[in-house]
């Protein structure tokens, strides 16, 4: 039901958060136990959607053999996880900072709440780019307990990158969505509009992130790091079309990963290297 690319996806862009708000290697302890956040966030998040999707998911053919639709794990045992995965997110906030600690509540709001934002609003795609967006703000509370500019702007990078790409995976519901009453960009102005809203707001985040390294002065490696991720950016969109989504997985899960894990690596090297 949790699959590894949903911790990936973030999970990067939350160390980097935290190697610039430390300016360098924060520590082994405040690194493990952002992953710990990261992870019981991220599954608190997915297990709770698969539950307030549940009526919807058994209905939509490309979902009815999920695990809850399809019956191999139960609501309760479902509930009982996000329980869980709440409280591993608290207490690793607790074992960060105070501050960490006093907003998690606020979080867990944030990214439960999220699940229902398709009901009522064609901007849900933004919601969830929020959420993941907040992981480098929320790490650097964890480094630092505040936040910088640089930080802001690379919340707001990761916000457009996953608001872009959650635009391209709805394209496969756009039709279901309508049917039943859910609302998203594709739904809303068709796939072909949805393709391009998903390119700009992916032109966009690599423009923040060019002002991320520039105010924060890093070296060749991240604006190398950059290039790379432009590239992978470039191919995810090639291979998606209004007329043939057939390799939307691919861009979703594969590219979005490599393009996750670039971004680190290069730029850990410039930031660990200034």
């Amino acid at each position: 039901m949790i699959q590894f690319e949903h911790s990936v996806f973030a999970l990067p862009f939350a160390l980097t958060g935290a190697l610039l708000a430390a300016r360098g290697w924060p520590g082994w302890r405040v690194v493990f136990w952002i992953i710990v956040a990261m992870v019981g966030a991220r599954s608190a998040a997915m297990t709770f959607n698969r539950l307030a999707d549940l009526r919807f998911d058994s209905l939509n053919p490309r979902t009815r053999h999920r695990a809850l639709p399809a019956g191999h794990l139960s609501r309760r045992f479902a509930a009982g996880f996000t329980v869980v995965s709440c409280a591993v997110l608290v207490i690793a906030a607790r074992e960060l900072n105070p501050l960490a600690f006093r907003l998690s509540p606020l979080l867990i709001g944030l990214i439960l709440g999220y699940s229902y934002t398709k009901r009522f609003t064609w901007l849900s795609h933004l919601a969830i780019g929020l959420c993941l967006g907040l992981s480098p703000v929320a790490a650097a509370i964890a480094v630092r307990g505040s936040v910088s500019p640089a930080i802001l702007l690379l919340g707001a990078a990761v916000t457009l990158w996953v608001a872009g790409f959650d635009l391209i995976y709805a394209c496969q519901d756009a039709e279901f969505d309508r049917s039943h009453g859910l609302r998203s960009v594709p739904q809303r102005f068709g796939i072909r509009a949805a393709l391009w809203a998903s390119g700009l707001l992916h032109l966009a985040m690599l423009a923040t992130l060019v002002g991320v390294a520039r105010l924060e002065r890093l070296g060749w490696p991240a604006f190398a790091g950059l290039a790379l991720v432009t590239a992978l950016l470039a191919w995810e969109h090639r291979i998606v079309g209004p007329n043939d989504l057939s390799r939307v997985n691919a861009a979703f899960f594969t590219l979005n990963g490599y393009v996750s894990v670039v971004f680190f690596m290069t730029w850990a090297m410039a930031i660990l290297g200034r």
